[in-house]
């Protein structure tokens, strides 16, 4: 059974959210919590095994907890209704394992938290945009650990977490168009990914997107 903890300050939703995932034969909700706080000092007493939590909470935010539970083995989902992109990077930065929004379809929840669990990042396509900067990108990823990176391919990366094309990387970095394309071509292979919204997102975990 995946154990699942609810961190939300709405009641309502946090009824809601229970209600639909104790109907999976694999899921069970062991908590709720009203507020960052909360989560925290249940993550620590219940041990779950994903947490699904809000950004905007009393006592403590959803970053506020996410920094606290820096290390903990419990997966955590942002699960928000805020609209601003901007908190999309440092949630992701703080140990978040996947930034979904209130709106996602009750079967699409489900299935991120058996993925989460699994090991897998999940960005809602609107937050994987967000990072990229600009441009659709794949809802789901994969992100590696650290990896031994060239200092050019460093710069590549951090380019391509900024969302530039390859004739914009060649540009920036006064190279051959197929010189970046070698170069993107080795990130992808030594991150283990298979795309670029990938490779932006291990970037954006590992502190290279600026």
């Amino acid at each position: 059974m995946i154990k699942v903890l609810i961190a939300d300050d709405h009641p309502v939703v946090r009824q809601g959210l229970r209600t639909f995932l104790d109907l999976q034969d694999d899921i069970t909700v062991v908590g709720e919590a009203g507020d960052g706080q909360e989560a925290v000092e249940l993550v620590g007493e219940l041990k779950p095994d994903v947490l699904l939590l809000d950004l905007k909470m009393p006592v403590l935010g959803g970053l506020g907890a996410l920094e606290r539970l820096t290390g903990s083995a419990t997966r955590i989902v942002v699960l928000t209704s805020v609209s601003d992109r901007s908190d999309v990077g440092p949630a992701m930065r703080a140990g978040a394992a996947g930034f979904l929004y209130k709106d996602v379809d009750p079967s699409a929840l489900v299935q991120a938290v058996r993925a989460v669990h699994g090991g897998q990042v999940l960005l809602a396509p609107e937050a994987a945009e967000a990072m990229l900067g600009a441009g659709p990108a794949a809802p789901e990823a994969h992100v590696p650990g650290p990896v031994q990176l060239t200092e050019r391919e460093r710069e590549v990366l951090t380019l391509i977490a900024a969302g530039r094309s390859n004739r914009e990387i060649a540009r920036a970095l006064t190279v051959a168009e197929k010189t970046v394309k070698t170069h993107v071509s080795n990130v992808l292979m030594k991150l283990g990914v298979q795309d670029r919204t990938q490779a932006a997102l291990y970037a954006v975990r590992h502190g290279l997107d600026r």
